[in-house]
């Protein structure tokens, strides 16, 4: 198989077993990386998105978007919108599959685990306070900035030439790394509907021992707020002439 619409369910799938799994090293008991903390996770995160739009041009994705809300910027620039439903789906799908993966891999460490929002917060993002019209702007905010700098890389004002193959990977991953190192705090920093929603349904239905529920009270928000801030986005990179 060879593709974009499976280059973005690879691409994704690489992007939350790596993402998650640093959760679930940092947050399970009896695991090697217990506690080492949010700037562990931060980094591993920012590597992930490396790995994954590697993951996703290697497979047939050049544009390698891992992330509906970069989907929809696109589509609002290109004003074409025919891949947006087949990758919104293949982004969720693969998603989904990584969490499986990551729960298969600390399959001992789930019954030494007591605490339920741990669990949950392994798979997806749980707001430091709830207070549901922040963690909105929060993820809206974040997510602003993920595609304005993000489209920036492109820019020929900074690259005349264009950016040397391969570079572009690291640039994504080094932004996602410093967001989360800096904004990340309070809600988790989805920024990505696939990457929490994809998760929290395997929560949802994986036999994970003691789990609790999904939250779905909050779900809306990572899945929402990113959209929201993809668009607004692409309204800002497209009165600023990024391009």
């Amino acid at each position: 198989m060879h593709g974009p619409v499976f280059g973005e369910f690879m691409g994704t799938m690489v992007l939350v077993v790596l993402g998650d799994g640093v959760v679930a090293n940092v947050l399970l008991k009896k695991s090697k990386g217990e506690n080492s903390g949010w700037i562990v996770i931060a980094t591993a995160w920012g590597l992930a998105v490396v790995a994954g739009i590697c993951t996703a041009v290697a497979c047939g994705s050049p544009g390698a978007h891992i992330n509906p809300a970069i989907t929809l910027a696109v589509a609002i620039l290109s004003n074409k919108w025919a891949n947006v439903g087949p990758f919104w789906m293949a982004q969720i799908l693969g998603a989904f599959t990584g969490a499986i993966l990551v729960w298969l891999v600390y399959l001992p460490h789930w019954k030494e685990t007591p605490d339920t929002s741990a669990k949950l917060g392994i798979f997806c993002t749980i707001p430091a306070i709830r207070k549901l019209p922040t963690n909105f702007l929060c993820e809206m905010i974040v997510t602003i900035l993920l595609v304005v700098v993000g489209f920036s890389f492109g820019s020929k004002e900074l690259a005349p030439a264009g950016l040397a193959p391969g570079f572009s990977p690291w640039f994504w991953g080094v932004l996602v790394w410093v967001l989360g190192l800096s904004l990340g705090g309070p809600t988790g920093y989805a920024i990505n509907p696939a990457r929490d929603l994809g998760p929290r349904l395997a929560h949802a239905v994986l036999p994970i021992s003691g789990k609790g529920g999904s939250d779905w009270g909050y779900a809306l928000i990572p899945l929402v707020a990113p959209l929201v801030g993809g668009a607004l986005a692409a309204g800002i990179v497209k009165i600023a002439g990024i391009s």
